[in-house]
């Protein structure tokens, strides 16, 4: 009866309109790690909505400075209820892209959560502000109604996720004791299908970095010297095309992975139908194989003069914002180098290649077989009454190498988005189903945690 009382709690919260409530003031914080962004607002959201929270939640709380110059600051909060129990470690990020409001449609601004037919609009509704708020919120309703979670928790809330999570890293190197855990459990990205859990242990690493022409000073008349002076767009673009072929099949072979094996061939088998072009990425691969088992390239901008005003000229340079998403297998320190060589090789050495100052996000993959993911996905299958899909990676990008690679945990993601959500474009938003279907799903999660701690913390 007890557990009974506190799922259907869980999902009043959900349902009553508590949850947009919260949401709502989450949302309003314009807490921007990009270009719009300010250094106070990052602060403010940890200040006046997570230390909050949390210390109501009996959990102490610690804001730090980023351990890199220009970088955001970081949370931590910890409730240790017994040295024998289990350590669950969270992550969420508070921060968000830029707002571009003149993007959103007529009715809604980034700032300003707004409600339509179960759609919660707003930006980082759905990145990652409702994501955290539900795991907090669930693990609160857990102590409400137990008086106690049954193990020790232990949250990082970091505020630079969307420029690579800057300074993450050498934070995690210096506070390995403060996060030490048995196990990370996480949301953040998408859901495969609106209407189905999912689990993934690991994610595609991302690279972003420019490639820019830049031949002269000064744009010069298109009559007077075309046919005379190269043009760097043309250059540019025939540079790109040397990179990918017609329908974006990379030509780059280091940049084509070998980690595409058949175990990952089965994982990926059963999976449903994905919205996709038929005659677009590797021809041989499957739709799934594509955006979990491969490699894409993608131009993310382009630049030469003013789109909005052209004029009768020949650009004196033109830049492109690339991104390489790359799956384990792949070497992260050889991409720009093996980009350098294929471009030299192939005529294009006025090419410039531009690495940024966001941080490539590694790619990671955690065994499917580890004990905590088996009982995860069977408290999933038992609370939701549907077997989630567990998949070997997001297709998205995340920090996990820091968990993986320097913290040395497990990592098990349970996503409480869905892949039409409009994350870092316009319009982006939640679903309702899914924050109610999420929040029942994790509370059940930590209550079962609680219940089978001794039998659980034998697996660290």
């Amino acid at each position: 009866m007890e557990r009974n009382a506190i799922l259907s709690a869980a999902s009043a919260y959900a349902r009553d309109g508590a949850l947009t409530d919260d949401l709502k003031r989450l949302v309003a914080h314009r807490s921007i790690s990009q270009s719009e962004g300010l250094p106070e607002d990052l602060m403010r959201y940890l200040d006046e909505e997570m230390v909050p929270l949390l210390v109501g939640m009996g959990y102490k709380t610690d804001i730090f400075d980023n351990p890199r110059e220009g970088g955001a600051p970081l949370l931590i909060a910890s409730r240790i209820e017994g040295e024998d129990l289990p350590t669950v470690l969270t992550y969420g990020h508070g921060d968000v892209c830029n707002g571009e409001p003149g993007r959103w449609r007529e009715g809604l601004d980034p700032f300003t959560l707004t409600i339509e037919d179960g759609k919660l609009f707003g930006r980082g509704t759905a990145d990652n502000k409702i994501q955290h708020l539900i795991n907090l919120k669930a693990l609160e309703h857990v102590i409400k109604g137990r008086g106690a979670l049954g193990f020790n928790s232990k949250i990082i809330i970091e505020m630079a996720e969307e420029t690579g999570s800057y300074g993450l890293r050498e934070f995690f190197s210096e506070q390995k004791q403060a996060l030490a855990a048995d196990v990370l459990i996480a949301s953040d990205g998408p859901r495969l299908a609106a209407d189905t859990p999912t689990m993934f242990m690991g994610s595609r690493g991302g690279l972003p970095f420019d490639l820019v022409v830049n031949l002269r000073e000064g744009d010069h008349h298109s009559g007077n010297f075309g046919g005379l002076l190269a043009d760097p767009v043309i250059i540019l673009s025939h540079a790109i095309a040397s990179i990918v072929d017609a329908r974006g099949q990379i030509r780059i072979p280091e940049w084509r992975p070998t980690s595409l094996t058949n175990d990952i061939r089965r994982a990926l088998k059963d999976l449903p139908p994905r919205r996709h072009d038929a005659d677009w990425g590797e021809a041989e691969l499957t739709p799934s194989e594509r955006v979990f088992g491969w490699n894409s390239f993608a131009v993310l901008a382009i630049s030469a003069g003013n789109i909005a005003a052209p004029q009768n000229a020949i650009a004196s340079s033109a830049r492109a914002r690339c991104q390489l998403r790359f799956v384990v297998g792949t070497d992260v320190d050889d991409i720009l180098p093996a980009l350098r060589r294929h471009l030299d090789a192939h005529g294009f050495s006025m090419v410039e290649v531009l690495g940024l100052k966001e941080e490539p996000f590694r790619a990671t993959r955690f065994s499917p077989d580890h004990p905590w993911v088996g009982f995860v996905e069977r408290s999933i299958a038992a609370s939701s009454g549907k077997p989630p899909h567990v998949l070997p990676n997001l297709a998205g990008s995340l920090p996990n190498d820091a968990f993986t690679d320097i913290l040395g945990l497990p990592t098990i993601w349970v996503p409480h988005s869905h892949a039409e959500c409009g994350q870092h474009g316009p319009n982006e938003h939640a679903l309702l189903s899914i924050a109610d279907e999420g929040i029942r799903v994790m509370t059940a999660l930590f209550l079962d945690i609680a219940d089978h701690a001794s039998e659980l913390r034998k697996t660290a």
